[in-house]
């Protein structure tokens, strides 16, 4: 057995990596989107444990809807990407490449096994271009086949060397091989298969046992002539060894599992909900069509689910003509490799052992899958092809005048497919690229359909998302997920009666209750989320309110433990105010999945609702303890500490905002709540940084206009202020607290009542009932000393506000000074030029407290985020981003409050002083 030198590991290197390498350019398309993007198993923050206890997309194993897929190790090289580069997808690609070529190497180790030196190296060069490889390598979720195939195969060498030389048993590479072999499990289920392909060379290789002389053996050995013999012997033990820890594999993975096989609709699997002889008769159908697949991987497809292979109905099916020749071809060639000892026999059993026994836990004749054909799971079966195609090409190169034409066939082999890979892979660049390639292939599929709508709908193109989603109806009139898809799309589209009609019909496809029988046996959970798109879409109308409600809870009544509609559900009640009610769905939903930082989140915002800060800011603290960057609980809970009036919570607070301007730079919300904290702390160089940055952000940002202008005023800038309140009445005229503000500074401190009067007549002109306007209007009409005005200005003001003593005062002291003129006999109409100079600053209108109560930022809030994107449910749930403000007043409300109101009496003082002065 020849080593594997150098230069071959070079020379299989750089071929993987020039048919791969524009691999790296490609995204997270298809399944990537669930298991990359949509996997909380992959950060940081998610414990560790989590990848035993979560299948392969992240959801808990023991959840009806897991897929059961349990691939933990898989997972773990995942999450070590995400550590160096988090989502960055070239690096994942990457180290699929680096992973492809290990397993070429491997491979060529083991076929150096049983074929000489130049037919391996084939055998691993056709291995290494294969286009049926691309699922595998290009994309991120075919690690699984990867990193499965490099323990198996491992676990295959570790097994060879078990025999000594003098044929005595080594038990360390036995042990190693299971190690191995437990390895290879846990990154994908099929790596189980070694140890039968470690029993096929135990026997027909190591041993040279043929199937006559082990029948011969039996026969002797049942008729008591002779005994095992000692070889006979211990190949039985390790082969015992072998199976007892296979069975223990069994048997952990099945605990695992719970004793239950994932869940699979006739969508994903027509075959397998049809009935005899048609589910017999296409499953084996499928057999020669991954057989041609590996011959001529000329037309290859994402997906092949739903209609793309129509059921086999009638052994009068010529297709079924297929499957007998591939049934025939198997059966000579394992005949061939059983009967005779020669090293060609030996060649072809293992090669039939490496395509059949891997393949067989995805050939669906022992138990159903989820999908009719795919690619990526052939690739452990190609290296038996591959291994059949080297010896065929030794035993054709041996012929002397057919030597060079087999060598330029297999020249011409590796060229096209290593061409064929290379564009293969620009397929797989974004999911539209890949399933419009898909669509060339194959047109019946309805899922193909719908993927690229979906492609088209994620760049905002519904109008031609729309087009698609149709023909996926039409393709698969009874598709639900096709219906839902044209229901949100229009919906998209702002045309609400199209989408409910579509809702309805998709509604009407989904089987009835059938009493004491589990709902999820019968449809794919995602499909239930008709009755949430529905409800979200009809709740838009605030007299269906109930009606939706009803949806949520018929959702519920079909799946107790479908968590989305109790979210949903609590984000309804929450609408309507039944707060109790709110509060009791999200804590059922925190019964089902106590790990969800949104429901904590939501459950704040209910908690905020019933008035129990304390509450809320521990389930705020919940949901960052499970996402450190959950944004919006980073938000809201600094907001809530911020309005608590504690300063022990500001440097918190602080500390929040700061990290949520981090993953939001661009949201002004941000800065200006870090400036109204750094204001409460007296930080005003800080608040003004903040409130800049916040107005650069956001033009004409009404709230940190206003609060930078107040900022100035009370330190004692008011003249920088004046631009600012320009710029804020520029983008909102009717702001009626900047405009008292602006009459304020003009009046006092610009010394300008004509400008300060045209603001409070702005004020009037709005608002007519305006006190606060009115009577600083008043005051105008004192310092111009026109009384009279001042006075029936005060009679209306009092008019308007008959139980503010202040007004009914002032009113006393001009009715007063008009007497004392005229007892006096001068004119009670003065000019302004009368005016005294020397009057004290800060004399006239009422001046605006800090933090008026309509420049308080607004609460941000969500229904819940399940992602998901997707999540990919054929159907995006409705989520609400509409701000709530908390009602009732906080601890620093009624501290400000109390601030304004003594700020208010000195104010009267002053104007008290004005009207009655000297």
């Amino acid at each position: 057995m020849a080593a594997v030198s150098w230069k071959e590991i070079l020379l299989l290197t750089g071929l993987v990596v020039g048919c791969y390498w524009n691999s790296l350019s490609c995204g997270f398309v298809f399944d990537d989107v669930s298991a990359i993007l949509d996997n909380k198993d992959l950060r940081p923050s998610t414990p560790l444990r989590n990848l035993f206890l979560n299948d392969f997309w992240g959801t808990p194993m023991a959840e009806e809807r897991s897929h059961k897929s349990y691939r933990p190790l898989t997972v773990l090289t995942f999450r070590l990407n995400y550590l160096f580069s988090e989502l960055s997808a070239s690096s994942y690609h990457l180290l699929n490449v680096v992973l492809h070529a290990v397993v070429c190497v491997l491979f060529l180790r083991v076929c150096r096994l049983f074929l000489d030196k130049t037919s391996s190296l084939v055998a691993a060069l056709l291995f290494a271009v294969h286009p049926i490889h691309t699922e595998a390598v290009t994309g991120v979720v075919g690690r699984a086949e990867l990193l499965s195939s490099i323990f198996l195969l491992a676990a295959f060498l570790a097994y060879t060397k078990s025999t000594g030389a003098d044929h005595s048993i080594v038990w360390a590479p036995i042990a190693l091989t299971v190690v191995l072999v437990a390895a290879a499990t846990l990154c994908k289920e099929q790596g189980i298969t070694v140890v039968g392909i470690c029993c096929v060379h135990e026997v027909f290789v190591a041993q040279g046992f043929t199937l006559p002389m082990l029948l011969d053996t039996l026969r002797q050995v049942l008729q008591g002539k002779d005994g095992f013999p000692y070889a006979v012997l211990q190949t039985l033990l390790k082969l015992i060894v072998l199976v007892i820890s296979t069975l223990l594999l069994v048997i952990i993975r099945v605990q695992v599992i719970q004793s239950q096989l994932p869940v699979f609709t006739r969508f994903d699997n027509p075959a397998a909900v049809s009935p005899t002889p048609t589910r017999q008769l296409t499953f084996n159908y499928l057999l020669p069509v991954n057989a041609w697949l590996l011959l001529n991987p000329s037309e290859l497809c994402c997906d092949w689910t739903m209609g793309t292979i129509p059921l086999v109905e009638s052994l009068l099916d010529l297709r079924n003509l297929a499957t007998l020749v591939f049934y025939t071809t198997l059966g000579l060639l394992a005949y061939h490799s059983l009967r005779y000892r020669h090293s060609s026999a030996r060649t072809v059993i293992m090669a039939l052992s490496l395509i059949v026994l891997p393949f067989i836990p995805a050939s669906n004749l022992f138990f159903p899958v989820g999908f009719v054909v795919a690619e990526r799971v052939l690739y452990v079966p190609s290296m038996g092809f591959c291994v059949l195609v080297a010896h065929g090409f030794k035993i054709v190169s041996q012929k002397g005048h057919l030597k060079k034409i087999s060598w330029l066939i297999i020249g011409v082999l590796l060229t096209t497919h290593a061409v064929k890979t290379f564009k293969r892979n620009w397929d797989w660049e974004s999911e539209y690229t890949l399933f419009t390639s898909a669509l060339k292939v194959n047109k019946n599929n309805a899922k193909l359909w719908n993927n690229v709508g979906h492609a088209l709908e994620n760049q905002n193109n519904y109008a031609k998302a729309l087009q698609y989603f149709l023909q996926a109806t039409r393709v698969q009139p009874d598709d639900i997920g096709a219906h839902m898809n044209v229901g949100r799309t229009y919906k998209n589209l702002n045309k609400s009666k199209e989408a409910e009609d579509a809702y309805l019909v998709a509604k009407s496809l989904m089987p009835q209750v059938i009493p004491g029988k589990k709902y999820a046996t019968r449809v794919a959970p995602n499909h239930l989320n008709v009755y949430i798109n529905l409800a979200n879409l009809i709740r838009a109308n605030e007299s269906r309110l109930e009606e939706a409600d009803q949806l949520y809870r018929q959702a519920i009544s079909m799946r107790p433990d479908f968590k989305q509609a109790y979210i949903s559900r609590g984000e309804l009640l929450l609408k309507m105010n039944k707060l109790t009610e709110a509060r009791d769905a999200y804590l059922r939903a925190l019964d089902l999945d106590r790990t969800n930082a949104d429901l904590w989140y939501n459950l704040a915002i209910v908690n905020i609702e019933m008035k129990d800060p304390s509450e809320a800011l521990k389930n705020f603290n919940h949901a960052l303890e499970l996402n450190p960057r959950h944004k919006l609980a980073l938000f809201n809970s600094a907001l809530l500490m911020q309005e608590s009036g504690e300063p022990k919570f500001w440097p918190e607070a602080n500390r929040r905002f700061l990290t949520y301007v981090e993953e939001e730079p661009e949201d002004a919300n941000g800065y200006f709540n870090l400036g109204m904290l750094a204001m409460d702390a007296n930080e005003n160089p800080a608040a003004e940084r903040w409130m800049r940055k916040a107005i650069g952000l956001q033009a004409g940002f009404r709230s940190a206009l206003f609060n930078l202008a107040l900022l100035y005023s009370q330190s004692k800038r008011e003249i920088d202020a004046l631009p600012v309140l320009d710029e804020l009445l520029r983008h909102h005229p009717e702001h009626i607290k900047g405009l008292i503000l602006k009459g304020d500074i003009l009046m006092n401190h610009k010394k300008d009542t004509r400008g300060a009067k045209a603001c409070f007549e702005r004020i009037l002109h709005m608002d007519p009932t305006n006190v606060q306007g009115k009577h600083n209007l008043c005051v105008v009409y004192f310092e111009e000393r026109d009384l009279p005005r001042a006075e029936r200005c005060l009679e209306e003001t009092l008019a308007l506000a008959p139980n503010e003593e202040y007004v009914r005062r002032h009113l006393s002291i001009v009715r007063g000074k008009m007497a004392a003129m005229s007892a006096a006999g001068q004119p009670v109409k003065e000019g302004a030029e009368e005016i005294a100079e020397g009057e004290e600053e800060g004399r006239g209108a009422d001046a605006v407290g800090k933090g008026a109560g309509d420049e308080k930022n607004v609460r941000k809030s969500s229904a819940e985020s399940l992602g998901g994107k997707g999540v990919d449910q054929s159907e995006s749930l409705d989520s609400s981003q509409s701000d709530k403000q908390t009602k009732g007043k906080s601890t620093k409300e009624i501290k400000d409050i109390e601030e304004k109101r003594a700020a208010a009496l000195k104010r009267l003082e002053e104007i008290e002083r004005i009207l009655s002065g000297d």
